[in-house]
């Protein structure tokens, strides 16, 4: 039994980070109506920033989480204006926003590796003690809970911000139409940019707690496959869906890395992907929308 709760742990810890992702792909897909696969790229840079501020600049972990996050918001925002703000005023399809997303990807990876950072496996200083906290027989490593509560806490921000501000409901009534809502007097380009900050927020804190867990390197953003796949389970476009499907994921990984074998934790994942597509391609609390891609 106590191995069981090990490994609903550990999912729940990995499933956290999924969804500080996931979060971030369904707020813009809920505006944009397009999966923002630089989405990666941006994670990748927090976990860069992260790990130098620690090790080059000799920060504080707390300094350096702000700067990871800060960071990636601000490069998400820039990126929403250069290779997307140009789309969006020429009314390009949908596709279009996509080829971008890949290829600013692909720039910010192949940047990093051309630069004198390279392709170089990077592991972040040790901040928490290694000794695990050990509860009824179940330890639980000190990094676990505060990836868990770092994700939880910024994730109940989100739905605050969402949920009870002005800016919130400027959010929530764009999701709705973008159209009407500018029709209505809603400032939509304000209200895009914030949310490519809060998902790029969200971003720099996935990354530097990724990082921290693993390792720093140039493909980390691939992990955003993961969470991508997270959103779809739990249905693009929706924020409690990203957060249930990210969890749930979490747990079925690391169930069958403890149970099965770790060679099938990709694959399940995949599998798990293919099927909500066929049986319910609407994710468990999502809508479909024909014009979405």
């Amino acid at each position: 039994m106590s191995a069981f709760f090990q490994q609903l742990i550990n999912g729940l810890s990995i499933g956290s980070v999924y969804a500080l992702m996931a979060v971030g792909y369904s707020l813009v897909y809920s505006i944009m109506n397009f999966s923002n696969f630089a989405h990666g790229g941006v994670i990748m840079i927090g976990a860069y920033i992260g790990f130098f501020s620690m090790t080059a600049f000799k920060l504080p972990f707390t300094a350096a989480f702000c700067f990871a996050a800060f960071g990636a918001g601000i490069l998400a925002v820039a990126i929403e204006r250069i290779a997307y703000s140009p789309l969006r005023k020429r009314n390009a399809p949908f596709l279009y926003f996509i080829i971008s997303a890949m290829g600013v990807s692909i720039f910010l990876e192949n940047i990093i590796i051309a630069s004198p950072i390279g392709p170089t496996f990077r592991t972040y200083p040790r901040v928490f003690s290694a000794a695990p906290f050990n509860i009824g027989g179940v330890n639980i490593g000190r990094l676990d809970v505060t990836m868990f509560l770092i994700s939880a806490i910024s994730l109940a921000v989100l739905v605050f911000i969402i949920e009870k501000t002005r800016t919130g409901m400027g959010i929530r009534a764009s999701a709705y139409s973008l159209r009407a809502s500018a029709l209505m007097g809603v400032n939509t380009d304000r209200i895009i940019l914030i949310v490519f900050g809060m998902g790029g927020f969200l971003a720099g804190i996935a990354g530097i707690l990724f990082g921290m867990k693993y390792t720093v390197y140039p493909q980390i953003g691939n992990i955003t496959i993961k969470s991508f796949i997270a959103a779809v389970f739990g249905g693009l476009g929706s924020l409690p869906g990203a957060v249930i499907g990210s969890v749930l994921l979490g747990i079925i990984e690391t169930f069958t890395s403890g149970y099965l074998s770790s060679q099938f934790r990709d694959l399940i994942a995949f599998v798990l992907l293919i099927f909500i597509l066929v049986v319910r391609p609407k994710g468990l609390m999502g809508k479909i929308t024909e014009d979405k891609a």
